[in-house]
């Protein structure tokens, strides 16, 4: 029992000289001297089951063993002490005060309204797809009625890509539209159909306040029997509303989509500058009186629209004039833009932070 005592005693004195944080000098205290289950407490309750005449020399010994562990710990507690206010005051440290907040990112200003254009559109009861970015030169101008050679090509200007697939039957290219998932879809299902796609497409042409080689684009399309340009009409404005939250003023104008006939582009009055346009006789720029993003014009082009094309249908495998549709093609970009009011929609693409963190 002595020689048991002793090298507790050893032990004990080894862990403290080695401890080097004062939680670890907590841990020590209970391992020799907690009153439950310290290695030297059990000892001491040891006692009375020990002869007399060992009794006074086992409980003496221990006794002095722990006065000693008890000193130490006591010691090397005030060491370490000593070294951390040293530490503190050598470089300015104040232990007491708050860590350093954690800053947390949060969502683009254009993923944030793909994911609202996505909620009201599912509200409305269409799919939401998204589709490839790069696309054959099928999918994106033959099937949609504009064969090679066709001078609409011009108005899509793009990004053709090599491919190392050998016997490659259509060229590859960056989409210029989300469009070509009308025909991809249709080939595989059968009206009635809603879908909406939403995805990045790319264009090569110059950049300003309202225009960048690099877009995200909402394509909307639903065919059935009878359906008119007035749901085409309803839909749009239904959706229109409610991602503005207020009645928005729009317009249509007679236009040409190779895909579509009839075919409309669809404007609605500028809501960054309150559509106010620039009067004849006024200096440009001046306050309140239209903007750079719809060109003093009070009206923004949003996006296109129209009945989908016969030679369409007939490219996805529909039997003539069995079913009839709409589809539209919005800015997403263009959307943000009004919605916050921003002024250039280059910002949306910048990565500069000082933009991105205002949203």
């Amino acid at each position: 029992m002595l020689s048991q005592i002793e090298q507790l005693r050893i032990d004990a004195l080894k862990n403290i000289k080695e401890a080097r944080d004062i939680s670890s000098l907590d841990l020590i205290w209970r391992q020799y001297l907690g009153r439950q289950n310290g290695e030297l407490t059990k000892v001491l309750r040891g006692l009375k089951d020990l002869p007399a005449n060992e009794k006074s020399k086992v409980g003496s010994l221990a006794n002095r063993t722990k006065i000693e562990i008890e000193e130490k710990i006591k010691q090397k507690r005030q060491q370490l002490k000593s070294i951390i206010n040293h530490e503190s005051s050598s470089i300015n440290l104040d232990l007491t005060l708050p860590g350093k907040k954690t800053e947390l990112g949060h969502l683009h200003p254009l993923t944030q309204g793909k994911q609202m254009v996505a909620d009201i559109f599912s509200s409305m009861g269409f799919e939401i797809l998204e589709g490839p970015e790069l696309e054959t030169d099928y999918y994106n101008f033959e099937a949609l009625n504009i064969p090679e050679g066709h001078p609409a090509r011009d108005m899509w200007d793009t990004f053709f890509v090599k491919s190392k697939i050998k016997n490659q039957k259509s060229k590859l290219l960056l989409r210029t539209h989300t469009s070509p998932m009308q025909v991809r879809v249709m080939e595989k299902r059968k009206p009635p159909l809603r879908v909406c796609v939403i995805g990045k497409c790319f264009r090569h042409e110059a950049t300003d306040a309202s225009h960048e080689h690099t877009l995200y684009q909402v394509e909307g399309f639903a065919v059935d029997k009878e359906i008119s340009v007035a749901n085409l009409i309803y839909t749009l404005k239904t959706f229109l509303n409610a991602l503005f939250k207020t009645n928005v003023k729009i317009r249509l104008r007679p236009s040409y989509f190779p895909f579509t006939e009839p075919s409309f582009e669809v404007d609605f009055a500028c809501l960054n500058c309150g559509g106010k346009a620039r009067p004849p006789g006024l200096r440009p720029g001046e306050v309140g009186r239209g903007c750079p993003v719809c060109s003093q014009t009070g009206w923004v082009e949003i996006l296109g629209s129209g009945m989908i094309h016969p030679e369409v249908f007939k490219h996805a495998g529909y039997a003539k004039g069995k079913y009839t549709g709409f589809a539209f093609g919005i800015g997403l970009d263009r959307l943000i833009i009004m919605k916050h009011k921003i002024d250039d929609i280059r910002w949306l693409h910048s990565g500069d932070l000082r933009f991105i963190r205002q949203f």
